[in-house]
């Protein structure tokens, strides 16, 4: 059994958070810095206990978990999250979340963000915030010198018509594989190509299989923060108020640690041969031009008149913010 990461011993709001990613990564190491603000500025009456790795169940599991009451709280990615609420399955889109960090952290905090996190409270979860977690670029053991290329290619994706739609979009046929065997699915041909950040790409060691990597950041990975509604009412508004300052304030460390974790990914990657190129923001453009739109129909088909609503208050927060 796994040692569990705990702050002390019993509290009058114990919380039990679990997730999916190592302690090693940035989720957890932010996770640790929120549960030491909470427990020393609510005098220890919260204390949060980690636990990484999926140690209380998969996905589906702690979020069920969550919902019934046996977990206090789960930190889980929206690629996770779209069979409990497809709502949330727009940030699929791709480049949905601009390149610019300032202005994707304003659409996380203005009305976009907080209809998305809204949508949660009807299906038996309340969704605290919404952290930033990494970028999406693409590798291929075929030529990603220009969009046109990526025609004719096979490329792994997560079970998403969204992101298969994404793909079609530029030609490219996109297959659904899970995550434990996409290494030899690259290593043996049956895929030419995957979609991951670039520090996923290094843990997994998908480098070593592929010949090529352009820097797209076209797939914004996002965590969501989610309580178990019961519990979360139960607690005195100081406490719920102080809890929720300190995952804003933990925010921007986490997406630092991110962001670090990617560029020495990407010298790794580099330093092992793999033909790297880092897309401007005029070939980005175009490939939000070319796979957004196909990627928003599929969205609407999955989300139906909720997801259409939410294209809508992204699409105007947008518009106001971007000018």
């Amino acid at each position: 059994m796994m040692p569990r990461v705990a702050f002390g011993q019993a509290a009058k709001y114990p919380v039990k958070v679990a997730h999916l990613e190592s302690p090693a990564q940035p989720r957890h190491k932010g996770l640790e810095k929120v549960g030491s603000l909470v427990k020393e500025r609510t005098g220890g009456e919260v204390e949060f206990t980690l636990y990484p790795l999926s140690q209380l169940g998969n996905a589906r599991q702690m979020i069920e978990g969550t919902q019934f009451g046996a977990i206090e709280c789960t930190v889980q990615p929206a690629a996770f999250l779209g069979g409990f609420n497809p709502v949330v399955s727009v940030l699929d889109v791709p480049y949905l979340l601009p390149t610019d960090r300032a202005l994707s952290q304003q659409l996380r905090e203005g009305p976009f963000g907080k209809a998305l996190l809204e949508s949660f409270e009807k299906r038996g979860l309340h969704a605290l915030t919404e952290w930033p977690n990494g970028r999406k670029s693409l590798t291929s053991n075929k030529s990603l010198d220009n969009l046109v290329e990526l025609a004719g290619q096979k490329f792994r994706v997560m079970d998403s018509k969204i992101l298969i739609d994404q793909f079609a979009a530029v030609g490219a046929t996109a297959v659904a594989i899970n995550f434990g065997e996409l290494y030899t699915s690259l290593q043996t041909g049956l895929v030419d190509g995957q979609e991951n950040p670039l520090d996923t790409i290094t843990t997994m060691k998908f480098h070593e299989v592929q010949k090529n990597l352009v820097v797209t950041e076209h797939g914004a990975m996002e965590d969501f923060v989610l309580f178990n509604p019961t519990w979360w009412q139960a607690l005195p508004d100081g406490h719920r108020d102080i809890i929720a300052k300190a995952f804003d304030e933990v925010r921007p460390e986490v997406e630092k640690m991110k962001e670090a974790s990617a560029s020495a990914a990407l010298e790794i990657i580099k330093a092992s041969g793999v033909n790297v190129r880092v897309a401007d923001e005029a070939e980005r453009a175009k490939l939000r031009d070319a796979t957004a739109p196909k990627a928003r129909e599929a969205y609407v088909t999955l989300a139906g008149a909720e997801g259409e609503d939410m294209l809508k208050t992204y699409d105007a927060e947008y518009k106001k913010l971007a000018g």
